[in-house]
């Protein structure tokens, strides 16, 4: 069996930790003295570390826990030193330690270089997907992300999904903004209020539930159209429209 424990960073950061009470692969690290005391904590050898992307808030950690002979998987980038096995579309990533398989996703839009992990354990998708939220578009097209985000909407529905920041709360806040009376996202805010109050991560999440609370997959709905054509006057013609319109209203919200 596959423990998945989110280890708090910074100040809103996940660095996803599965175990099986022996061995131990982490997600995007960027800090090493957390996932230290985790391991020392729990007694764990770690062994692998998977990277998404290039950001210093997910790699910060890497030089400092690889001294320990750990192997680190991640993106075809020169901007990421360390990577032992750098891995592309559709390339299987196979943990021995844990007896585990990943298959790789490129999902450009955050950056250029992007990658997810999906497997039985779930989706591990960096800063790509959030839950009811979508990563900011750095370095990629809104085009690029939309079709991460079609790809992501055909996983199977009980499919967890391991993010990397707690933006839940600030992303059904815009959320609501669009759709104030929408009572799918005022029940998954009620949920998510009670969570945080007691400072419980609202993750992971799963495909099922982003479909029905994240706005960057109802974008085609004619509830999200109406909301689009009220906040900028214009008429999205089509689903990518829609898509790249509610990704710019977020980042003037």
């Amino acid at each position: 069996m596959i423990n998945v424990f989110p280890i708090p960073a910074f100040t809103d950061n996940y660095i996803w930790c599965l175990h099986n009470g022996h061995s131990a692969v982490v997600v995007d690290p960027g800090e090493a003295a957390p996932v230290e005391r985790y391991l020392q904590s729990n007694n764990l050898e770690l062994t692998h570390i998977l990277l998404t992307h290039h950001h210093p808030d997910h790699i910060g950690g890497v030089v400092r826990l690889k001294q320990a002979g750990v192997t680190v998987y991640g993106p075809v980038s020169k901007r990421i030193a360390h990577i032992d096995v750098a891995v592309s579309e559709a390339e299987q990533v196979t943990i021995a330690s844990l007896d585990t398989d990943f298959t790789v996703m490129e999902v450009p839009g955050h950056t250029r270089e992007h990658i997810a992990f999906f497997g039985e354990v779930g989706l591990f998708c960096g800063d790509t997907l959030f839950s009811a939220g979508c990563g900011r578009l750095f370095e990629g097209t809104p085009a690029q992300m939309y079709q991460v985000f079609q790809r992501y909407a055909e996983l199977p529905a009980d499919t967890k999904v391991f993010c990397t920041h707690e933006y839940t709360q600030a992303n059904l806040d815009f959320a609501l903004h669009l759709l104030p009376d929408d009572n799918a996202l005022k029940r998954y805010q009620e949920r998510v209020q009670a969570l945080r109050k007691t400072d419980t991560p609202t993750l992971p999440s799963t495909i099922g539930l982003e479909l029905q609370v994240n706005p960057y997959l109802r974008a085609a709905e004619p509830a999200f159209i109406t909301a689009i054509q009220q906040k900028t006057g214009k008429m999205p013609q089509s689903e990518l429209e829609a898509f790249a319109a509610i990704r710019q209203l977020k980042d003037q919200f």
